[in-house]
């Protein structure tokens, strides 16, 4: 595959999506390939090039999974032992709960916990660990590991696990244990070191379109474990390696066992009607296309986009890192197609929905709640859309600017038993999910990006 063909397919989709920044990275067939595309700010413009830091969003998660299980491989941590015997003041809304729940299901999203806190605890080196005590007020969606459910606040949870492990701050323990020994030196959680670097900030359109840039970029530190990483194309590639290589790192140093890098990337619990995978590893999604499996992880903050795409049956990855909401995420996920097809022939396309039928878009149509968000299912006459929209009060809360919400988009009915959908249109496009019912047939919450919503009003 010709460089300047990735680079030309780089350049014209950020054209047509409107993304102001990009940047691209491919290994495959022993090397790797950048294709960098437009500036850093429409402000401040700068040249992206593949040393660019980009802000991860979740992708951060697989990083405090990594630094886990070297605590693991090391015989500090037990997976499946409670998380209180390492967060003992740890207090939920159910007792049972904090007593059962294990740092396994930190990191397969089976803990039960709510999506995230969103509360401010500060700058300080208490900032986990004051995020922890604020546990006792959030919903607990399920019991632990009944039900994989997408949770922040899991993953900000397990870093506390490190710290109290580890005896240093997050952040310090995942530089010695993960980022330092594999040489990730543009990979970075503190705003002072970030900001001696070229760093992209993210964009959001306002009402006639224009893009502007997204103020507050970066979140409270409390968010690090589950999202606050700063890195850049050339070091997501040389992550993606370790994850494709046998647990080495620089210097043929030994970071982590082999069995248990591999072990990363197996399935740990199934996954149902998600555009995210078929099924959670240890933080990884599984998911199989066109006949090979593929194991990644995506992630969103302030206007920031990023993709993470590993094939190990052919030591194949793609990263994918974009600047501007909504598309950003479509961005991504075309480069990934493209990669996927034109390096190794495996196509990915997205089900088409059923026909519309308009008694069952009225069984499924109303209000749907978590803890940030609101999810609102119209059923028309032709058709049925999904809006999606932070909470007001949460956009009143917030000391930073806030995404705008995803107007009304067509989503349809997936063939099966009818309770999977598909977006198929707008900024949330090809994303897909599943409707939940209780014990007597009535719909009870919907998933969408991995997250349960829980029904609060019929239309």
């Amino acid at each position: 595959m010709a460089h300047e063909e990735l680079s030309e397919f780089v350049a014209a989709t950020a054209a047509r999506f409107g993304i102001p920044g990009v940047a691209v990275g491919v290994w495959a067939d022993g090397q790797a390939s950048y294709a960098c595309h437009g500036v850093t700010s429409v402000d401040n413009p700068l040249p992206v090039d593949q040393n660019t830091l980009y802000e991860l969003g979740s992708v951060t998660k697989t990083y405090t999974a990594t630094a886990l299980m070297r605590l693991v491989a090391e015989g500090r941590v037990e997976l499946e032992a409670p998380v209180r015997r390492y967060v003992p003041e740890l207090v939920l809304a159910d007792e049972r709960a904090a007593a059962e729940v294990t740092v396994s299901q930190l990191l397969n999203h089976t803990s039960g916990l709510d999506w995230a806190i969103l509360v401010d605890t500060g700058q300080g080196d208490d900032a986990l660990a004051v995020h922890v005590a604020h546990m006792a007020g959030l919903n607990l969606i399920a019991p632990p590991g009944t039900r994989a459910s997408y949770s922040q606040a899991g993953y900000n949870l397990a870093g506390r696990v490190i710290e109290k492990v580890t005896g240093l701050t997050y952040e310090r323990a995942v530089a010695s244990l993960v980022l330092e020994p594999l040489g990730l030196s543009n990979s970075l959680y503190t705003t002072s070191e970030i900001m001696t670097r070229r760093f992209a900030v993210g964009h959001n359109p306002g009402e006639d379109g224009t893009l502007s840039v997204a103020r507050g970029w970066s979140r409270w530190r409390a968010n690090n474990p589950g999202g606050g990483l700063m890195s850049s194309v050339a070091d997501q590639i040389r992550w993606a390696r370790f994850h494709l290589g046998d647990g080495r790192g620089e210097g043929d140093a030994r970071i982590l066992p082999t069995e248990v890098l591999h072990r990363m990337r197996r399935p740990t619990v199934e996954l149902r009607g998600t555009t995210l995978g078929d099924a959670f590893g240890i933080c990884w999604f599984l998911r199989d296309v066109d006949g090979v499996r593929t194991v990644g992880h995506g992630g969103s903050a302030h206007g920031q986009f990023a993709e993470l795409l590993t094939v190990p049956e052919r030591d194949f990855a793609v990263v994918s890192l974009s600047n501007a909401g909504p598309n950003g995420i479509p961005f991504n996920q075309a480069v990934v197609r493209w990669a996927l097809e034109h390096y190794l022939g495996v196509v990915d396309r997205d089900p088409q929905p059923l026909p519309y039928d308009p008694a069952r878009a009225r069984e499924v149509a109303g209000r749907y709640d978590n803890d940030a968000m609101t999810l609102v299912i119209a059923a028309g006459p032709t058709g049925m859309t999904l809006e999606v929209g932070i909470k007001p009060e949460i956009r009143a809360a917030s000391d930073s600017e806030m995404p705008p919400d995803y107007a009304p988009a067509a989503m349809g009915l997936l063939p099966g038993d009818g309770d999977e959908y598909i977006i198929t249109e707008g900024g949330l496009q090809g994303q897909r999910g599943f409707f939940t019912r209780d014990e007597d047939g009535v719909i009870i919450g919907i998933d969408l990006a991995g997250r349960m919503s829980k029904r609060v009003a019929s239309a």
